[in-house]
């Protein structure tokens, strides 16, 4: 494996540890972000004045001679495959991809193959400088496999850094579109009445509470209010679809990212996703209430009607604000289509 060299001087008044100094200073086309340099010298990677120092907590005095030895990336074990993605935008660091439904993020055991990652090593090739030491694209943060949008993902180890420190503070707008069961509206007492839900102002539900893996199917995630990690969804109605209305087009943004938020929250509210097979479920609907069609199409829908829509974050290395959009997908377009038929009469 080769090595390269990036030499540089402690500016004036350097920040009292070692790793601080050093992100402070270091070259900025070096790309190495403060979890890698505390990495390098730990791993004896880095020379202070010709004396190669370990200690992240270490003292370094202002026209210090640094030295950093910094081994090229080595290949990811994960194998690159050739498989069409939808590229929203791509620079040096990172790449937004809209994600089809079916489609596994990171291969895991049962899906050794045909990921976003598999696809990601195949297209960006080279242009990976290498994420943590491997030249790899950086997961930030993932969507399911059968829920369909935006997604993105780092290319440089800088830019993962800067990536996974927003989404840790909860900084990063998205947006999602779904389709559920009944109305989630306010003046429906039943849902007043559930714990963790709340109403704010322009009929905005919000749910609060603790998610966990569940105690006995360690496939879903469970809702508590004790233990667990903090989540809170919001979601307000869209398009309700039916006479009565029986199924919503709700968009949903989230103030934290905890696995399957949305859809355990929306199944806890009652209001559980069309086409989810883990918290969803099927449920008989009123025979008059929509339209043969579009009965029948919730009834086939393949996979919980799941979007994200809308991405918004700074860019790590450029500090640019982006922010994108990703059109809802046709399978739920057309479901959408058919349940704004009016049910015979």
């Amino acid at each position: 494996m080769g090595t390269r060299q990036i030499e540089f001087v402690i500016a004036a008044s350097p920040p009292s540890r070692l790793d601080k100094a050093l992100s402070r200073d270091v070259p900025a086309e070096a790309t190495l972000s403060r979890t890698r340099l505390a990495r390098l010298i730990e791993a004896g990677g880095v020379s202070i004045n010709g004396v190669v120092v370990t200690d992240a907590k270490a003292k370094v005095a202002e026209d210090a001679q640094v030295l950093i030895t910094v081994e090229e990336a080595e290949e990811s074990h994960i194998g690159p495959e050739d498989i069409p993605l939808a590229v929203v935008f791509e620079d040096d660091d990172l790449i937004v991809v809209n994600k089809p439904a079916g489609m596994v993020v990171h291969p895991a055991p049962g899906s050794p193959n045909g990921t976003l990652v598999n696809a990601l090593l195949h297209h960006c090739g080279a242009d990976l400088s290498g994420v943590g030491g491997v030249k790899r694209p950086g997961i930030v943060h993932r969507i399911d496999k059968e829920t369909s949008g935006l997604l993105v993902v780092a290319k440089s180890d800088a830019a993962h850094q800067g990536l996974a420190a927003q989404f840790e503070a909860h900084t990063v707008e998205r947006y999602y579109q779904a389709l559920c069961y009944g109305v989630p509206e306010a003046s429906d007492p039943r849902l007043r009445g559930i714990r963790g839900a709340s109403f704010e102002a322009g009929n905005i539900l919000r749910m609060t509470t603790q998610l966990a893996r569940h105690k006995t199917d360690r496939q879903r995630q469970a809702v508590l209010f004790e233990g667990g990690r903090h989540a809170v969804t919001r979601a307000r109605i869209v398009e309700p679809f039916g006479v009565p209305p029986v199924v919503t087009l709700i968009e949903c943004w989230l103030e934290t990212g905890r696995t399957h938020q949305i859809r355990v929250h929306m199944a806890h509210a009652g209001h559980g996703l069309l086409g989810d097979p883990t918290y969803g479920g099927k449920r008989k609907l009123p025979a008059k209430a929509l339209s043969v069609e579009a009965a029948q199409a919730i009834r086939d829908f393949p996979r919980q009607a799941l979007h994200a829509a809308v991405l918004g974050f700074e860019h790590p290395v450029s500090g640019e604000h982006l922010r994108f959009e990703a059109p809802i997908p046709s399978d739920m377009s057309d479901l959408i289509d058919l349940l704004r038929r009016p049910a015979a009469q």
